[in-house]
């Protein structure tokens, strides 16, 4: 039997050994480099998962905003407590066709001007209305006039309530619109080929 404790024995332990050893530092080495390329993996996975995280939070910030936008809107929409609903106000209608004769809705929004005429115009606006002559209803200049004349007053009289901005338009029709309405509208029927006189009111003569 060789004696293993021999320098020859000794020298093929002592070679072993080192060969041991050079693979135990390669699987070092290389358990080293998986364990480095492990670790740059995960470091890029959590700086993608905090991106994610940083994306999420902005959309839901986003998205609460307009969660609370919509609630926003919906409150100044919906009516006060209590208030109940504002019923509407007078909606003109479409405008007559007065440039057709023929036309049977020329003759009902000649009516309805007749009417307005009548009940407001004349009771209402003393010396402004006394110069329309009673010959209007043939004049097509007097219906545009008296149309959206009569209209914009349902407008501004007819409405459930009033605000300042009612307030002010009724100041408006008033003191520049009813006026400037008026005079076109005198000047029209004044010594027309109809041949009729301004309208007076009954029980009033004649001015000296």
């Amino acid at each position: 039997m060789t004696d293993t404790a021999g320098p020859e024995g000794m020298t093929a332990i002592l070679l072993q050994l080192a060969g041991l050893t050079q693979k135990l530092a390669a699987l070092d080495e290389r358990q080293a480099g998986e364990s480095r390329q492990l670790a740059e993996r995960v470091a890029a996975l959590a700086a993608v998962v905090g991106d994610l995280k940083g994306t999420a939070a902005g959309h839901a910030e986003a998205l609460a905003a307009l969660d609370g936008l919509d609630r926003r809107i919906a409150e100044l929409a919906a009516p006060a407590p209590g208030a109940g609903v504002t019923p509407a106000g007078y909606r003109p209608p479409a405008a007559p066709r007065f440039w057709k004769p023929g036309d049977p809705a020329r003759q009902d929004a000649a009516g309805k001007l007749r009417a307005w005429v009548e009940q407001v115009y004349r009771p209402g606006y003393g010396h402004l209305a006394a110069g329309l002559g009673e010959c209007w209803e043939q004049h097509p200049l007097c219906l545009y006039i008296l149309d959206w004349l009569s209209e914009l007053w349902s407008v501004l009289y007819l409405a459930p309530s009033r605000t300042a901005g009612t307030l002010a338009g009724q100041a408006e029709w008033h003191t520049r619109l009813l006026t400037a309405a008026a005079e076109q509208l005198t000047r029209e029927t004044r010594g027309c080929a109809h041949g009729t006189a301004p309208y007076r009111p009954a029980g009033r003569g004649a001015r000296p």
